[in-house]
């Protein structure tokens, strides 16, 4: 991890107008269990969580927080043209794809994970494991899609668009109710861990424990090394 690197993607993602959005979501989030909680008192059904956690925080929260850390963390020095400087530098570009990722999974860890598990506490507390497993499961997912996003954001400037279309379009709609689809959603991905994690029948995935961890493994592993090795063959043209 580069020092250097890793205070510029800090404070290229904390700005004003991305930092707004990377508190909005979750604050919404939050806002949503307490006021379900002052409405439905302390005898909450799990099935009110699960569905909150799963359609809104998982399938909703997590992939455009990702989107936002993903793409900004490489995109905009792309987009104004100092990647060149960056990539003039005597740096790996292994380094500097890795550095700006952990960046990117801490702003999800702290803004999507960590909330995700503060409201499945709130509305359930620790019943059926639902706010562990799922804060995992957002985790997870995080890192996934920041690597699919921060390689989106290598291979094209119109990563946000095409994230933002993928994370609205095929996560919370296609790939939660087709079968065949659920095999290419990381959404489903994630909540295989969820349900493994939680007794809760109201989580289920579409595809086994079995097959998500390996699919999750080749994304986020794979997908870091092909932005690692795109950015590679990145020549001073790309930035023109």
């Amino acid at each position: 991890m580069n020092r250097t690197i890793a205070l510029f993607t800090y404070h290229a993602l904390l700005g004003r107008r991305r930092m707004m959005l990377l508190l909005l979501l979750p604050g919404l989030l939050i806002a949503m269990a307490l006021i379900i909680r002052a409405a439905a008192g302390p005898d909450i059904d799990p099935e009110i969580t699960a569905h909150l956690l799963q359609h809104f925080a998982l399938g909703a929260i997590v992939p455009l927080l990702a989107l936002l850390a993903g793409t900004g963390a490489i995109g905009s020095e792309i987009d104004d043209g100092s990647i060149i400087y960056l990539l003039a530098k005597p740096i790996r570009r292994s380094d500097i794809v890795l550095t700006k990722l952990l960046i990117a999974v801490g702003c999800v860890a702290v803004c999507g994970a960590l909330p995700i598990f503060v409201t499945g506490w709130i509305l359930t507390g620790s019943a059926l494991n639902l706010p562990a497993a799922f804060g995992v499961a957002a985790l997870v997912a995080g890192t996934a899609y920041c690597v699919g996003f921060l390689l989106l954001a290598v291979v094209s400037r119109h990563a946000v668009v095409i994230g933002l279309a993928y994370a609205l379009a095929w996560e919370s709609l296609v790939g939660g109710y087709l079968p065949g689809a659920g095999a290419l959603s990381v959404q489903q991905w994630a909540l295989a861990i969820a349900d493994a994690m939680t007794s809760s029948a109201d989580v289920d995935s579409m595809i086994r424990l079995a097959v998500a961890i390996p699919l999750l493994a080749v994304a986020i592993i794979g997908g870091t090394w092909f932005a690692g090795w795109r950015l590679r063959s990145f020549t001073l043209s790309h930035a023109d």
